[in-house]
């Protein structure tokens, strides 16, 4: 995300979302105890974490656009080198207000197929298409067929009140990578999308599918395993990533906490400590490559440990970053949940 940009990434919701930056309880409750070798094209022209090599049009290959990292990880785990991916919003940049570049427009208009995660996560993505100009595109949306959840969790506002944002997932909340078993599922989107598009390479989009959909059920396994030794562990968030995840494995939303980023009252810091205060929060999280001011003072304060939870929008673009990410995370529950 661009780090600069405070003002744009303060409420970081589909429709306005508050930062990626997580802060999680996981207090005493009724069951707590207390490989890919090939980079990316981006269009976006200064990529923050790797200069990627550029597909040529000369290869032949069918040519896929995808959204952001977990499409791009995903849509090159089944692809393997049958088909040339790019991603459009470089890993580390703001997704959810994310403004369309001229180059992203000219790699949809140059283009066979785009997957998307779809449930109004990509707003820029209308406008682009429509701009691209390219009739034959062909559109994976990943969250085909997958029951959206909405906010499960009030929402505990610690400033003032922004008109230009309505804080709500219109199309439900679209973190839906986040669960491996719905990872599952849209990774088979992706798979019958391409075979779609290109069935010379039926063959291979489905066994790339299979072998990474049993390292998914294999990272479902290793969170059931994990997480069942303390059911029912309770959390407190400031980004609303993390609902399914908390479905999937027994967890409990209990709330959500939106902090301004900028102009920052004493009255709206004191009101901040008093939300983490009422859901008696035991640990806090920020993410991967996120400094935030207010959550280090909030530790201070309140005496907890600052640990990280990634929502997997920033990273590696090797398909396998997907697992290294989720098992760190699954780390992270297992101590906070003890």
């Amino acid at each position: 995300m661009n780090r600069t940009d405070t003002r744009r990434r303060r409420n970081r919701y589909t429709r306005g979302m508050t930062p990626v930056i997580a802060l999680l309880m996981l207090s005493l409750s009724a069951g707590c105890t207390e490989s890919n070798t090939n980079q990316p094209t981006t269009a976006q022209q200064s990529p923050p974490q790797e200069t990627p090599s550029t597909s040529s049009p000369q290869s032949g290959k069918t040519k896929v656009v995808t959204t952001f990292l977990p499409m791009y990880i995903f849509t090159k785990a089944v692809a393997g080198s049958a088909a040339d991916v790019e991603i459009l919003v470089p890993p580390g940049t703001e997704v959810h207000e994310y403004q369309s570049t001229p180059n992203n427009v000219k790699a949809i208009a140059t283009a066979n197929v785009l997957v998307k995660n779809g449930l109004g996560l990509e707003e820029f993505l209308d406008n682009t298409i429509k701009n691209a100009q390219n009739p034959k595109l062909s559109v994976i949306n990943a969250s085909k067929g997958i029951q959206p959840l909405n906010e499960i969790s009030p929402v505990e506002k610690t400033g003032k009140k922004e008109e230009e944002h309505d804080h709500e997932h219109a199309e439900g909340n679209p973190h839906v990578w986040l669960d491996p078993v719905l990872a599952k599922q849209q990774v088979a989107n992706i798979r019958d999308g391409l075979i779609a598009a290109d069935s010379a390479n039926k063959a291979s989009y489905e066994a790339n599918a299979a072998a990474y959909i049993k390292q998914l059920d294999s990272l479902n396994s290793e969170f059931q395993q994990t997480l069942q030794k303390n059911p029912n562990c309770t959390f407190i968030t400031f980004h609303d990533a993390f609902p399914y995840l908390a479905k999937r494995y027994n967890l409990k939303q209990v709330a959500v906490v939106e902090i301004p980023e900028d102009q920052l009252a004493p009255a709206d810091i004191q009101n901040a400590v008093n939300a983490v205060k009422k859901y008696k929060v035991k640990a806090l999280f920020s993410e991967p490559g996120v400094d935030n001011k207010l959550l280090s003072s909030l530790s201070n304060d309140l005496k907890l440990t600052l640990r990280s939870l990634n929502s997997l929008e920033t990273g590696n673009t090797d398909p396998q970053h997907y697992f290294k990410a989720m098992r760190d995370n699954l780390q992270t529950l297992e101590t906070a949940c003890k």
